[in-house]
């Protein structure tokens, strides 16, 4: 069952996340990796800046999660993780293509340039990558993160937004 997850489950979210970022270590820098990769700060501090997160349930456990936020217009998958016991079993296309079809505002993703296997994903999912020269707009424009991680991430756009991305561009002033 996929549901949005409750406040309750803050704990289980947050282990969750690092439980799956392992696959990452090594893979993207080593200046951009943290232990844990994400802290309950920085959970916390994306909850209230309006990430809301679905769960994917099986037998009454979360074992996987993701994270959007809608802003301006669009929507960003934020975090995107299942737990690694249940990794390469079909759930996280099953959590996407839901937030996909309940979603209407257009999607966009980003993601380490290195996770060769995240791309992969998204892009079977209909996903396809911007520029380089979009990327750095867009990761400006909708994420709070270091110029470092700026340049070793992708960001990947649905169809949705391919279709509508000069009126974007045209409202960022770009």
């Amino acid at each position: 069952m996929i549901r949005r997850c409750q406040d309750v489950e803050f704990g289980t979210v947050w282990a969750i996340i690092n439980d799956s970022a392992q696959a990452y270590k090594g893979v993207i820098p080593e200046d951009c990796w943290t232990d844990p990769y994400m802290s309950q700060d920085k959970l916390q501090d994306e909850i209230s800046q309006g990430v809301q997160f679905w769960g994917y349930e099986e037998a009454n456990k979360l074992v996987a999660v993701m994270g959007t936020q809608s802003l301006q217009g669009i929507t960003l998958i934020r975090h995107a993780y299942v737990s690694t016991a249940r990794r390469n079993c079909g759930i996280g296309g099953q959590m996407l293509a839901f937030l996909q079809g309940t979603i209407d505002q257009p999607l966009l993703i980003g993601t380490w340039a290195d996770a060769v296997w995240a791309i992969d994903f998204y892009k079977k999912y209909g996903f396809q990558q911007v520029s380089k020269q979009e990327k750095n707009r867009l990761l400006k424009q909708y994420w709070t993160i270091s110029d470092r991680q700026i340049e070793t991430s992708v960001v990947l756009a649905d169809k949705k937004w391919r279709n509508s991305a000069p009126v974007k561009r045209s409202q960022a002033g770009a």
